[in-house]
This record gives C-alpha cells, structure tokens and sequence, in this order.
C-alpha cells in the first residue's frame, strides 16, 4: 500500500540565525542579520555555552528545550482540524523519548490524551552498509494508521535517509491521511530533498559534529548539546 502526495513529508522554507561559534556551515553563508521567519516566531536565538567538557556545548538549556516543546506542541496542534486523529510516532531511540514528552504537552494544550507509538525504519534504510546497525526496536503502533494524521517525530534530522526508510516501513501498516515530520534539530547536510515540517532549531555542523539530545526520563537532564570532533 502506498502512502499518497499528501501523506508525503512537506518541503517547508526555513530562515535562521546561524551559530557563527559552531565551525563549519553546512547551510553555506548566511547573513547574521536574518531571524526566524514568521513560520518560527517564537523562537528566540540561545547562545552557545561551553560546558566543563570542552568537547560538548550547550545549544538549548533546559528551560529553552521546555519552551521549544511547547512551541511546537502548538504548532503541531495548529496544523490539524482534529486532534484526536493525532497520533505521533517516535523513531528510535531519542525520537520515541522526545514523542512521549509531545504527547504530554500535547494534552496539557488539547485537554485530552494524544497517541503515541513507535516506528523502527531500520530494516528499510539504504545505508545500512555505511552507518552499520544498532539493535532493532519493536515498531509499536497504538491503534491503526489508516485515515489519521501522523506526525513521525525524530531528535536530529542530517541526510534525511532515515526519514526516508520511516516513510518506507509505514507503506506495511496501512495509509494515513497525513504525514508531517517533526524534529529537534536539523543539522543539515541533506542527501534527499526531505525537510522537516517543525524543527525546533537549525544548527550548522560539520560532519564530524554530532548532536544530543537529552531528557530527564532517560538522560537525568534536559538539554541540546553539539559534541565537538575530539
């Protein structure tokens, strides 16, 4: 079965203020003096804060990651005419932590619980001979898919090839309405021309750079961190 146009992920523009202090740009040269555009108004530029280990800086503190769940939470709430058709699936693994916290901010906006669940893509992934394998997680789907509005929910989106294989796998389990991508941060250096319908921030890395996420019920912090190439 396969998934229509509108259930593809979205190409949406994206305007930010670069962080200068993070090395190489994988967004080319972008003007200091452009802001979030109005698609991410409420997103206010962090600066970077060095943490004991010089290898790993602070992006988003954890009062910044709380605030930045709530602005999407609200954004994805925007986005669909019923919520109780919402359901969000988290791909492993920081993806599935990162959709149980949507999840309660969610509710706390819509006054009703929202679906949540999971959806391992490893299997459908074309590089499996480059990035190698981790031990498969069960893909876990609370209720069907058929007919609701998925939102695939992810920490860090880099070559979109995950993304990719998530779209694949969900071919097996019947035909949403609607899919939307949802990510903490886009890191850049796209391979497909898959973006991100909600991204709470837009971080310039090298390769050799690699992003954390972090949160309490798994972590014991709260936070986004960029691991420096040590």
């Amino acid at each position: 079965m396969v998934i229509q146009a509108s259930s593809r992920v979205k190409l949406l523009p994206q305007v930010v203020e670069p962080d200068a202090s993070l090395g190489a740009s994988a967004f080319g040269n972008i003007p200091a003096s452009i802001r979030w555009n109005d698609q991410f108004r409420f997103l206010v530029n962090t600066p970077l804060v060095p943490s004991s280990d010089q290898r790993r800086v602070e992006i988003l503190s954890a009062d910044d990651l709380a605030r930045t769940v709530r602005r999407l939470a609200s954004q994805v709430l925007e986005g669909v005419v019923d919520s109780r058709q919402l359901l969000l699936l988290g791909i492993p693994t920081r993806g599935v932590a990162l959709a149980r916290v949507l999840a309660q901010q969610l509710q706390e906006l819509c006054g009703h619980p929202i679906q949540q669940g999971s959806l391992d893509p490893t299997f459908h992934r074309d590089d499996l001979e480059r990035v190698g394998t981790r031990l498969v997680e069960a893909t876990h789907l609370p209720s069907d898919i058929e007919g609701r509005q998925l939102v695939l929910v992810d920490d860090v989106i880099f070559t979109g090839r995950t993304v990719r294989a998530a779209l694949e796998a969900l071919h097996t389990w019947g035909r949403p309405d609607l899919v939307r991508l949802l990510v903490m941060v886009d890191r850049g250096h796209r391979e497909l021309p898959i973006q991100p319908d909600f991204c709470g921030r837009l971080v310039p890395t090298s390769r050799q750079e690699s992003i954390q996420l972090c949160l309490r019920q798994t972590d014991g912090e709260d936070g986004v961190f960029l691991i420096r190439a040590g």
